[in-house]
């Protein structure tokens, strides 16, 4: 189906979800040296040659976030100096992404800055998943392939028949998202309303919906300290709830998250793998791969095709 001018390979944020990727595809993951100096310069080499070649650079921006954005931006340049034909993004998880837009004076629109600098240095595409705010794609001067994961989530969710289940969105922002899950899973759905004081921390105000008797399923778009969604889970189970399931895509899991996490009223814990998490983690986590989506993505982007075909219940 490929020819040897398509060759992907990985950052070191996620290299087992770039060797999934080129597995589902069956092709060899690319060569590639990444090392550091002694003062923390990063250094780049390809190990065999990209000239005229489509290459896929498969780098998720997870922590250390800012060493993984610039050990993306070194291999974009080593690959553009090698003569790739076209540089392809895949970035499952876009950092920065909740600093689309100025919510207070002499704030930076930081994702803005972060799609320039990519164009910038030369990429030709960008491929990533359930983006925090859908109109980042505009920020960008090349096509954007936005991918989500909702398929694989949801059909998790209803192989699962949970009775007397209600979607809940934990804010305003994300009711978008929760509505698009109960769509799937003709459930109704609930939204929370909070107070927010600071980053990451939140108090629950109050919940419009029914959500007595029901079991919740939170839905986020990501997961950060945690600290937030425990409030919301202890918010609903103040007003009746059953113990809570919490879907997301993005396990950006900062701090003490995974702890946090592991709480006596949340039962399960649904995200994927477009960030690495530790291998040792609690059984009431469970990781779906998005490597499947992401190779079908490249397949059509090589091949030709609709990316929508990706999409039983359509796109973002």
């Amino acid at each position: 189906m490929f020819s040897d001018q398509l060759k992907i390979f990985s950052g070191s944020s996620n290299p087992k979800l770039a060797a999934s990727i080129c597995k589902e595809l069956d092709l060899p993951l690319g060569q590639i040296k990444l090392s550091k100096f002694k003062c923390g310069e990063i250094y780049c080499l390809y190990e065999e040659t990209i000239r005229n070649c489509d290459v896929f650079l498969v780098q998720t921006f997870s922590h250390p976030i800012n060493e993984h954005f610039m050990e993306l931006l070194v291999m974009m340049d080593a690959a553009k100096r090698a003569s790739a034909r076209t540089i392809n993004l895949v970035v499952p998880y876009y950092g920065y992404s909740r600093q689309e837009r100025k919510a207070a004076p002499r704030e930076p629109i930081t994702a803005k800055l972060v799609a320039d600098l990519l164009n910038t240095a030369g990429a030709d595409r960008v491929i990533t998943i359930d983006l925090h705010a859908p109109a980042i794609q505009g920020f960008f001067n090349i096509p954007v392939d936005h991918l989500t994961a909702l398929d694989i989530l949801s059909s998790y969710i209803k192989d699962k028949k949970i009775e007397d289940l209600i979607v809940v969105s934990p804010d305003a922002g994300g009711v978008t998202r929760a509505e698009n899950l109960a769509n799937v899973l003709e459930a109704p759905i609930a939204m929370m309303f909070k107070k927010r004081y600071a980053h990451n921390e939140a108090t629950v105000t109050h919940v419009v919906g029914d959500v007595e008797g029901k079991t919740p399923i939170i839905m986020e778009d990501l997961i950060d300290t945690g600290k937030t969604i425990v409030n919301v889970v202890e918010g609903l189970k103040e007003r009746g709830a059953n113990d809570v399931f919490i879907c997301a895509t993005h396990p950006v899991f900062s701090g003490p998250a995974l702890q946090r996490l592991d709480h006596p009223n949340i039962r399960e814990v649904i995200i994927t793998d477009s960030i690495a998490i530790p291998e040792i983690h609690s059984p009431r986590f469970t990781v779906l791969s998005v490597a499947g989506l992401l190779s079908n993505a490249i397949r059509i982007i090589k091949d030709g095709g609709s990316i929508s075909s990706l999409f039983k219940y359509g796109g973002i």
